[in-house]
């Protein structure tokens, strides 16, 4: 377990795991949003997003967080473990929720200095809220249908249905050395 990528839908823990395992194992820690959010939330250009995942992706130990199609082949051709947070959607709306109102209550600054608001995640067609009802079984059965990919065959795969479950076994690795 060299190179890691945490996946999910959002509001999964993803950036959560992938930080906790990267201190656990001394590995760096790359988040696929800072990198692919620009100020006023605005999406980076697909090919320097790209570029940019590359560069993440050279050390030979890492952990990445996301699920953005445009680098999956960048990632998931390169990690030796992917783990996916295949939780039940009452579980990540749960989570999301919580997360929403505590960004937006504090006005926490997130990447490249965007923050979430209340307009924009109650009161609009671009709620991340929103999304994850539209998207949750779709993407759900897509990750399926891709892990089962022949060219990701050399992934070693931990799929975790229960929160608990991937804290036990993230509590249950030892450290390096």
């Amino acid at each position: 377990m060299q190179r890691i990528t945490v996946v999910g839908t959002s509001g999964s823990g993803k950036t959560t795991l992938a930080q906790q395992l990267a201190t656990q194992l001394s590995y760096p820690c790359t988040d696929l949003d800072v990198i692919h959010w620009g100020p006023n939330w605005t999406p980076s250009p697909a090919e320097e997003f790209r570029e940019k995942v590359r560069g993440a992706l050279q050390a030979d130990c890492w952990v990445v967080a996301g699920n953005y199609s445009a680098v999956r082949d960048l990632v998931w051709m390169r990690a030796d473990t992917l783990i996916w947070l295949d939780y039940s959607l009452p579980v990540v709306f749960w989570r999301l929720l919580r997360r929403t109102l505590k960004r937006v209550a504090t006005q926490e600054v997130l990447f490249a200095g965007n923050r979430e608001s209340w307009k924009e995640q109650f009161f609009s067609r671009d709620s991340l809220l929103l999304y994850v009802l539209r998207t949750y079984s779709q993407r759900k059965t897509r990750f399926a249908e891709q892990i089962m990919q022949p060219q990701y065959a050399h992934l070693a795969i931990k799929r975790f249905y229960r929160p608990q479950e991937a804290e036990q076994w993230r509590k249950s690795l030892l450290p390096p050395g």
